[in-house]
């Protein structure tokens, strides 16, 4: 793959096709794996987040193998955004990417309550505002950036796709909010009463925390890793 490389009127359709697609994928991954936990272990909540985690972790793996060389294998409007400020991708490229993301996220819900027998589109009532969930979001956001651009940024793009699929299955138990660290899959799991949904009144919330945890990536991500001279890969899913 080359490097450095921004979007083309020629090749932007493909890219945001790849976008929504994976997108899709990892919302209908989330969602549908909570619902089987709820039906494999519905006594056993614990148990149901260790299912919904390693499908999770394993899923995203595969996503970002997949779609990594189309689009970098984003998936998440705060990737795209960090990419775009450390100068890797043109500004032009945010509107597109973070609605091909977002749409992606909702239609893999619908998706997986298809999949597991339930309406397609119901709003989910899983509150989740409180000043411990917010904190996880900073905390699972600012993480997820500092492993994507810091092994980019260091010449080492193919460790990603295990190192992201690592970082957030474990991030599912050490964050108080199971880390969405995405505004777009934060979207998407409104529209899952399962036990993966949040309430859309808790999604704005998590979309500034969000924000903010990619800020504190990107700022951690420049003392760490300063720019060079050097070409660097640009994202999640280049691979050199």
């Amino acid at each position: 793959m080359s490097t450095g490389m921004r979007t083309t009127p020629l090749d932007s359709p493909r890219r945001l096709f790849s976008e929504f697609l994976g997108s899709a994928f990892l919302a209908a991954i989330v969602i549908g794996s909570g619902w089987a936990a709820q039906t494999l272990s519905p006594s056993d909540v614990g148990l149901e987040l260790l299912e919904n985690a390693g499908a999770t972790a394993l899923g995203l793996y595969i996503l970002i193998l997949l779609f990594g060389p189309v689009s970098g294998a984003h998936f998440n409007p705060v990737v795209t955004l960090v990419d775009i400020a450390t100068g890797q991708r043109a500004w032009r490229d945010l509107a597109g990417y973070a609605a091909a993301q977002t749409l992606g996220c909702v239609v893999g819900a619908v998706v997986a309550n298809v999949m597991f027998g339930h309406g397609a589109v119901q709003l989910s009532t899983h509150h989740r505002i409180s000043t411990g969930h917010l904190v996880g979001e900073v905390v699972a956001t600012a993480g997820l950036i500092l492993v994507i651009f810091s092994l980019t940024r260091s010449g080492r793009a193919s460790l990603c796709a295990p190192a992201v699929a690592s970082y957030i299955g474990a991030a599912y138990f050490f964050t108080s909010s199971t880390s969405f660290a995405n505004p777009a899959i934060s979207v998407g799991r409104m529209f899952t009463p399962s036990f993966a949904g949040i309430a859309p009144s808790s999604v704005p919330a998590f979309i500034v925390a969000q924000l903010v945890g990619g800020l504190l990536g990107l700022a951690a991500v420049r003392v760490l890793y300063p720019r060079t001279n050097e070409p660097i890969p640009t994202t999640q899913g280049d691979v050199a």
